[in-house]
């Protein structure tokens, strides 16, 4: 049985704090609540994250800039949240990384989650290209955050 798309963000929100906790619990840490580097470095990507987050740049690249000169559809707008959805859910169920870096993804997955949350439109037609910045926002970090050759950040309208 496939899981629905609910429970893979319910999954992929939980799983990396509940991992998180039980180090926390034996080391007296909290689950971070901003980015950092790993020792002032990128963190670590394998090749399913790569591959996930390639499609979700490629996605934001395309609707940013009809989001942001309010040319953009409602289809355009479920396009995309479609496509991001997937690809939470593929880096999700595939992606392998250390704890600690698995930690640091969870706030980019978190803020690609909420972004693509509200270009489906379920805080208002209104908002969704705000939406779309948000995730233009989290793919940005997580090239700031993790090694990722090649990656360029999207040019965010001013």
């Amino acid at each position: 049985m496939k899981p629905t798309l609910p429970l893979l963000l319910a999954m992929a929100l939980a799983a990396p704090l509940g991992a998180f906790a039980a180090d926390a619990h034996d080391h007296g840490k909290a689950a971070p609540h901003k980015l950092e580097l790993n020792a002032g470095k990128k963190w670590s990507t394998d090749d399913a994250l790569r591959q996930g987050m390639t499609t979700i740049h490629a996605s934001v690249s395309q609707t940013l800039p009809a989001a942001h000169s309010g040319k953009a559809k409602a289809s355009d707008y479920d396009a995309f949240g479609q496509t991001v959805s997937a690809q939470i859910a593929y880096i999700v169920e595939n992606c392998k990384l250390d704890p600690k870096a698995d930690a640091q993804l969870h706030i980019i997955v978190a803020d690609m989650s909420e972004g693509m949350e509200i270009a489906q439109g379920k805080q208002g037609d209104k908002k969704r290209a705000s939406g779309v910045v948000k995730v233009a926002q989290a793919v940005n970090a997580y090239g700031k955050y993790f090694d990722h050759a090649g990656w360029k950040a999207i040019q965010m309208p001013h």
